[in-house]
C-alpha cells in the first residue's frame, strides 16, 4: 500500500471519527433539551443532563431499535436488481467510476472464483 493510500485511509478515518463524534453530541444536545423542556412541565420529571441524555439515546434503540436494525436491507436488494439489470459494459463503467472515488484496491480472487 502506498504512501499516499495510507494517509488518505488514515484522514478517511479521522474524518469519519470526528463527524460521528459530532453527530452524537448534536443528538445528545437535542435529546436533553427536548427532554428538560417537555417532561417537567407534562410529567413533572427531573431535569436530565448531557450523559444522561446519552444513556437515553441508548435505552431507546436498544428497547426500541435493536442493535442489527435493518436499515440497510433495503438499500442492498435496490441495488442487487439494479446491478442485475446492468450489461456488462455498464458494470465496468461503474467499478471504474467507484475506483476512481474510493481508490483501487486489487481483489484477491482464489483459482476457480467466477468474477461477477
Amino acid at each position: 500500500m502506498s504512501m499516499h493510500s495510507r494517509k488518505h485511509m488514515w484522514l478517511h478515518g479521522l474524518k469519519f471519527a470526528v463527524v460521528a463524534l459530532v453527530a452524537i453530541g448534536v443528538a445528545g444536545a437535542v435529546v436533553m433539551a427536548l427532554w428538560n423542556w417537555l417532561a417537567p412541565a407534562l410529567f413533572g420529571g427531573h431535569f436530565i443532563d448531557f450523559w444522561q441524555a446519552l444513556g437515553l439515546l441508548v435505552l431507546s434503540r436498544v428497547l426500541f431499535g435493536g442493535w442489527r436494525g435493518g436499515h440497510g436491507r433495503h438499500w442492498r436488494a435496490r441495488m442487487a436488481q439494479r446491478w442485475d439489470a446492468m450489461s456488462d459494459e455498464e458494470r465496468e463503467r461503474f467499478r471504474e467510476g467507484m475506483r476512481a472515488r474510493c481508490g483501487a484496491r486489487p481483489i484477491e480472487r482464489t483459482p476457480g472464483d467466477q468474477p461477477s
